[in-house]
This record gives C-alpha cells, sequence and structure tokens, in this order.
C-alpha cells in the first residue's frame, strides 16, 4: 500500500517546489520512492497474473519514473514533479505502444493505460483495425466492467471531422477520429493507502487488458 508520509511527502512538496527544500528532505523523498517501488513490486506480481506479456520479475525501478522536471522547453520551472509516475509494459516505463500507468499525486491519482497519441504509422493501423474490427472494439468498451471502472475511452485531442480515407458516416466514426485511444479512472488517497491497494489497482488494469490486447494486435 502507499502510505500516508508518502502523501505528506507529495503535498509539502507541491507547497515548497524549490531545492533547498527538496534537499533538506531528501531523506523523506527517499522514503516516499521505496515506499512506490515497493508497491510497484507488489503490483507488478498482480499485474503479471493478469496480462503475460508483463515479466513477473520486471524491476519496479524501470517503471517508476523521475521526480525531476525537465524544465529546459518549458515555461514552468519548478524543478520537480508533484507526484510519482508509474509506466508498466513489457519494458518498464520506456516504451512505445499500450502500456499501463499509474499516477500518485495528493487528490489526483489515477490509473489509465492504452495507447497515449501514438505515433503517426501506429495510428493509422489502430485505425485500420478499428475499421476491420470494429464489432471488436465495441464489445471492449461496452463490456460491462469497463463502462463501469472507466466508463469511456478518453476523447483528449480528437479530430472535429472524420480522418482522411474514412466516411463521417463510418458505424464506429467516434473511435476513428480519436488521436489517443486510453481509459482513466480516479483513485482516491484512501483506496491507495489500503493493504490490498495493489489488488486493486491490478484488478483495474484487468478491466483494460482487453483494450491492450486488441491495441497490441493492431500495431504487430
Amino acid at each position: 500500500m502507499i502510505e500516508s508520509t508518502t502523501f505528506t511527502f507529495l503535498k509539502n512538496l507541491s507547497e515548497n517546489n524549490n531545492r533547498d527544500w527538496f534537499n533538506s528532505n531528501k531523506e523523506e523523498h527517499d522514503k516516499a520512492r521505496t515506499n512506490v517501488l515497493d508497491f510497484v513490486s507488489d503490483l507488478i506480481v498482480e499485474l503479471s497474473a493478469i496480462d503475460k506479456e508483463v515479466p513477473e520479475n520486471l524491476n519496479a525501478k524501470e517503471c517508476v519514473m523521475r521526480i525531476y522536471r525537465d524544465i529546459r522547453f518549458s515555461l514552468d520551472k519548478t524543478p520537480y514533479k508533484t507526484n510519482f509516475g508509474i509506466g508498466i509494459s513489457p519494458f518498464g516505463k520506456n516504451f512505445k505502444g499500450p502500456g499501463y500507468y499509474l499516477h500518485i499525486e495528493p487528490g489526483r491519482s489515477f490509473v489509465a493505460g492504452g495507447s497515449w497519441f501514438p505515433e503517426v504509422n501506429e495510428l493509422k493501423a489502430i485505425r485500420q483495425e478499428i475499421d476491420y474490427n470494429y464489432s471488436q472494439i465495441e464489445e471492449i468498451i461496452d463490456n460491462d466492467l469497463f463502462r463501469k471502472y472507466f466508463q469511456e475511452l478518453d476523447r483528449e485531442g480528437a479530430l472535429k471531422t472524420a480522418p482522411k480515407g474514412y466516411p463521417s458516416d463510418h458505424p464506429n466514426i467516434n473511435l476513428l477520429k480519436l488521436k489517443s485511444f486510453t481509459a482513466s479512472h480516479q483513485l482516491t488517497n484512501q483506496e491507495l493507502t489500503k493493504p490490498d491497494a495493489a489488488k486493486k489497482v491490478a484488478e483495474g488494469f484487468a478491466n483494460l487488458y482487453p483494450l491492450i490486447k486488441f491495441l497490441r494486435n493492431a500495431i504487430i
């Protein structure tokens, strides 16, 4: 589970996002990161039983993202993220294609996954798969468990008109308009601080797994 002290550290960091404070509280950061790594190790074991392509022995350090922000091209010069981001795939966080994501931040935690703004060739392949097998993806996103947990696919960045090569009256035009194929579900601090939190997050990922498989098949 995620310790309440991890949320406390992140809250304090958001209020003191500067190097002097961080250096003075480096020990608290290290404790929080260790807690997240332990949690992710448990989560990987749970997820690997659902998605066989995720190795059970995947190192949690390969999944937990750095807390240091890249401020080179950003107007926001605060040096640290105020969350722990976790990307899980067969290759950890450094992957292209479908994967799982867990965001840990006080009051703003969530689970998500899918293909986030895939590159052009992958986007074309996914749209082609939707065109050819639209009944399959409809079955996935209309499943009661998926609907209850995620409601629907995220529509961030969706096109306003039909993509090139597809008619506006295509039976799945709303899916073809998407440029990102992801779903997300908000989590409370309380949910993540329960002893069975890793199992519950994995159950959320289980609802996402059929979509992950569909997307993987599309870009093979």
